[in-house]
């Protein structure tokens, strides 16, 4: 995992439903907390691209629906902002389930991923159709 370059706005907080675009059969999932997230007293934990959170599968195949599993933000809603000033948003929030070392659960990714999140995983942008 490397550092990500420019000022990614965390767009999502804890609670937050995001679309799961890879084949591991989970559809939706839900943002339980993000792990080495140095956060502020009372305020709400929140992720953005490229970050690693814990997620909670609500709706998919039988056997993948309420587990506990690790993923990586690929897109968000809220607009950020890249090195060269371009501001990059996308349609939907989406997701793609990882293992612990970083590797894709799934063998394909269905849509775009932002090119910070690629970056940032290597297995991610070699499983990726589209990075934008």
């Amino acid at each position: 995992m490397k550092g990500i370059a420019g000022k990614v706005m965390r767009g999502l907080p804890v609670g937050a439903r995001l679309d799961c675009i890879d084949n591991t059969g989970a559809k939706v999932v839900q943002l339980i907390m993000t792990p080495k997230l140095k956060g502020t007293h009372r305020r709400y934990p929140k992720a953005g691209v490229g970050d690693m959170i814990i997620v909670s599968v609500k709706k998919g195949a039988a056997d993948m629906r309420r587990q506990v599993l690790k993923a990586v933000i690929v897109r968000q809603r809220r607009p950020f902002r890249r090195p060269d000033g371009t501001m990059v948003q996308f349609e939907d929030n989406a997701a793609v389930i990882v293992t612990d070392t970083g590797e894709t659960k799934g063998s394909m990714i269905k849509g775009p991923v932002a090119l910070e999140a690629a970056e940032r995983w290597p297995r991610i942008a070699a499983t990726a159709s589209t990075i934008v």
